[in-house]
């Protein structure tokens, strides 16, 4: 049995994280929540959330999902629209800002 949760247009650029991403690939689900929990990277807090939400995803599609029996199977994170910003430059030149967001989609499956 498989869950998908998706979140997109989410504030912060898809490289950084795909840091956080690659730390919790494979691993079983009660692990990469502890592993979340604990990081200090701004992105973690979302993939918290995320994960959780593939958890009740699975909870309503089974009934009752055995969390501890589960692991991550896929996470990926792709890039989102930038938006884009102006910010003045010497000699009344102007810089682009690039505010850019990404989408992270996370799967998990059971072992069996």
């Amino acid at each position: 049995m498989e869950a998908v949760a998706r979140v997109r247009n989410l504030r912060g650029s898809a490289r950084k994280a795909r840091l956080i991403l690659d730390l919790i690939r494979g691993k079983s689900v009660p692990e990469a929540q502890e592993i979340l929990i604990f990081s200090k990277k701004r992105v973690a807090t979302y993939v918290v959330k995320l994960l959780n939400s593939a958890i009740a995803n699975a909870t309503v599609k089974e009934g009752k999902a055995d969390i501890d029996n589960m692991f991550v199977s896929k996470v990926y994170a792709d890039d989102g629209p930038i938006m884009k910003r102006h910010r003045p430059r010497a000699h009344g030149r102007a810089t682009i800002i690039r505010r850019r967001t990404c989408h992270i989609t996370l799967e998990i499956m059971d072992k069996t």
